[in-house]
């Protein structure tokens, strides 16, 4: 004959199968989330540059994916982030002066943290790719949280000495955490 199941021990096994069930699908839930931060860039007054650009947090710095369109053909542009988080000014300069929190900004030749680089736009207008950015984060004193990201009309040389401007903003865009 079988032997018979004490009613315990089955509730027991049931409640310790659920339990793996569903810690290991806790996992997921319990990994280290990834950082992430986006700004929708808009058109300053009287340009058409718009698009998204995204930033991630990696162990090599921050990976800044755009995609952007309304720029003019074959051109090339600085994407720089600024102090301000502030985008109202019809000519992006109320986003301030662009983002350095170290004394860099001070020395001959040294690259300011905002300073992300030059981007170019295709034939169509459009720019798509990705920065990464070693000296920024998305936590902590170089944080580019609830800054501005904005595109530029010129390219820059980040190592001038002194900076010199970028031109005008064609867009710009609060950097908000996802």
């Amino acid at each position: 004959m079988g032997k018979r199941i004490d009613g315990q021990a089955v509730h027991a096994f049931i409640v310790l199968t659920a339990g793996c069930v569903l810690l290991s699908g806790c996992g997921v839930f319990l990994r280290p989330q990834e950082k992430r931060a986006d700004a929708q860039l808009l058109p300053t007054v009287g340009n058409q540059a718009h698009g998204l650009v995204s930033f991630i947090e990696r162990s090599d710095g921050v990976q800044v994916t755009y995609n952007l369109a309304g720029l003019p053909p074959n051109s090339d542009h600085a994407l720089q982030v600024h102090e301000r988080g502030d985008c109202n000014a019809a000519d992006g300069s109320s986003a301030g002066p662009v983002f350095s929190p170290a004394a860099e900004r001070l020395k001959a030749g040294a690259r300011v943290e905002g300073d992300l680089g030059n981007i170019h736009a295709d034939a169509n207008g459009v720019a798509t790719g990705f920065i990464v950015a070693p000296d920024v984060s998305l936590d902590g004193i170089r944080s580019v949280l609830q800054r501005a990201v904005l595109l530029h009309h010129d390219a820059t040389d980040p190592y001038a000495y002194p900076q010199h401007g970028a031109g005008v903003a064609l867009a710009c865009g609060v950097i908000r955490q996802q």
